[in-house]
């Protein structure tokens, strides 16, 4: 397979099978992958999981995308695996070009309410809080499957923010929705205590999700993971 200039590794947000980034792929380029989270396919489906094993999923990934510079891209549940992704490649020799953490305040700003994690009826009515878009139509086979995953995602998270981790060295972008009800101008702006390299942030139109369809979102992904 020839090696791209640049790829990216995209992670999708709690409960999310990534079908509704693939648009984002084509504008980030042919060496651009979502990545996929353990527990969530094939055999493994439903199959409990810690966050270090998906950080460590994530990373062998990243390692194959067949790009000289790789960007992390997470969303969400996805910026907080990215961050300690990155952390994980830098620490087996692989520098990472850019973090780019989207819907998500720093980790020492992360809080998950303990009434979100406790069954489907209340991760449902959480990701309705944040948007409705999150979740299929109840009448959706995949419905179920959304909230299970969503359901072990939170539950991971609980113990992120608690947890010191390495910082990586790499740029990190932080994006938001200006009517994102998850983060915030301050949140957005300590993922600079997050990493010991440069960080720059900027707030879009939108809301938690809707941000990463825009004409805008894309012009500045491209400016951070040109395609050639």
């Amino acid at each position: 397979m020839p090696t791209e200039p640049h790829g990216t590794l995209v992670l999708p947000g709690a409960g999310s099978f990534g079908g509704e980034l693939k648009p984002l792929l084509d504008e980030l380029g042919p060496a651009a992958r979502i990545a996929r989270y353990p527990g969530r396919f094939g055999r493994d489906m439903g199959k409990d999981t810690t966050f270090p094993e998906v950080v460590d999923a994530c990373t062998e990934q990243a390692q194959k995308l067949p790009a000289e510079r790789v960007t992390l891209l997470g969303h969400s549940f996805g910026a907080y695996v990215a961050h300690a992704t990155a952390a994980e490649l830098e620490r087996r020799g692989r520098p990472v070009h850019a973090l780019v953490v989207v819907g998500a305040n720093a980790p020492q700003r992360l809080a998950v309410p303990q009434a979100a994690r406790s069954d489907r009826a209340a991760v449902a009515a959480y990701l309705e809080g944040i948007d409705p878009r999150l979740l299929p139509d109840p009448s959706d086979e995949w419905h179920d499957l959304v909230l299970d995953a969503a359901l072990q995602d939170l539950r991971l998270l609980a113990h992120v923010g608690a947890a010191p981790r390495p910082h990586p060295r790499c740029a990190v972008f932080a994006a938001r929705g200006a009517t994102d009800p998850l983060t915030s101008a301050e949140g957005t702006a300590e993922w600079a205590a997050a990493t010991a390299g440069p960080c720059t942030r900027r707030t879009f139109p939108g809301g938690h999700s809707d941000l990463l369809t825009t004409s805008a979102f894309a012009d500045w992904l491209r400016l951070i993971a040109p395609r050639e």
